[in-house]
């Protein structure tokens, strides 16, 4: 049996998170549930300029803080270079290396490749919405456990908007998501979800968040205080009834995640029979 080695690439910037207690806790759970080999190390990119090589076989890029816009810091350029690198490998390579963006580092690489639109909105997107498919999206093995529309957790302060169609089409990259449906909003829906290739797949949402360790962080009373004076009493009612239905977050968390995983370890380990 082949071991499957992950890398995960810690974009918080020393920011206390749930996203990588979520990232991790999936990837252990797929090591004691399934017949799979695997091995992972946690590289810190933005604050200790952390990037992995090419020795992984799976990169799982988390979300994290602060602008997603062009910057002159040392480690945006480091994880560029490793984001085409591992495009150039797949292109030339029998066995590829798999990828999952989340967030702020969707951002960055729809950013990077030209296929959308980055931009600052006008208010932060916080709270539980729903995530609409694409007829793409209706296709995506990944999101096939999933309803239309489904429930995702969303927390940014930028969004990707106008896809490009000339570069999609030319890298064959394809929308799968879209925002919740606004028609009293006359501003774009963002793109929720891409696939970038057969190997590399991202979300401007966070799949990983898992309704129990949300919940236990809301309901300390300084984040309970500050979601309540920031967006208000009902978005706070919301986000705590819907972390308590298993038909929202938890499904989510069940499906994208832990399904990507799955297919990797599926494609790059054939002799495993998984269930």
């Amino acid at each position: 049996m082949s071991l499957v080695k992950i890398a995960v690439l810690d974009m918080n910037n020393n920011h206390a998170n749930e996203g990588m207690r979520c990232i991790l806790h999936s990837i252990r759970n797929i090591q004691g549930n399934e017949h799979a080999e695997l091995a992972f190390d946690v590289f810190d990119v933005r604050a200790n300029n952390e990037i992995p090589d090419l020795d992984y076989d799976v990169y799982i890029s988390s979300g994290g803080p602060g602008s997603p816009l062009a910057s002159t810091d040392a480690w945006e350029a480091h994880y560029f270079d490793l984001i085409d690198k591992i495009f150039a490998w797949n292109l030339q390579n029998e066995r590829k290396k798999y990828v999952f963006l989340i967030c702020h580092s969707f951002q960055l690489v729809v950013r990077h490749l030209d296929l959308g639109t980055l931009s600052k909105r006008k208010s932060t997107s916080f709270g539980i919405f729903p995530v609409h498919k694409t007829d793409e999206g209706d296709t995506e093995s990944l999101l096939e456990g999933l309803p239309d529309p489904f429930y995702a957790v969303d927390s940014r302060d930028y969004q990707i908007t106008s896809p490009n169609a000339e570069r999609m089409e030319e890298i064959s990259a394809e929308i799968l998501c879209l925002e919740k449906i606004r028609p009293h909003v006359l501003l774009d829906r963002a793109v929720m979800a891409m696939r970038f290739s057969p190997e590399v797949i991202g979300t401007q949402f966070h799949p990983e968040a898992d309704n129990e360790g949300m919940l236990r962080y809301f309901l300390q009373p300084e984040k309970r205080n500050h979601i309540i004076s920031n967006f208000g009493k009902e978005k706070y009612d919301d986000m705590v009834a819907y972390l308590q239905d298993p038909d929202k977050i938890a499904l989510t968390e069940s499906v994208i995640l832990p399904g990507f995983l799955r297919q990797a370890i599926r494609d790059l380990s054939p002799e495993l029979i998984m269930e």
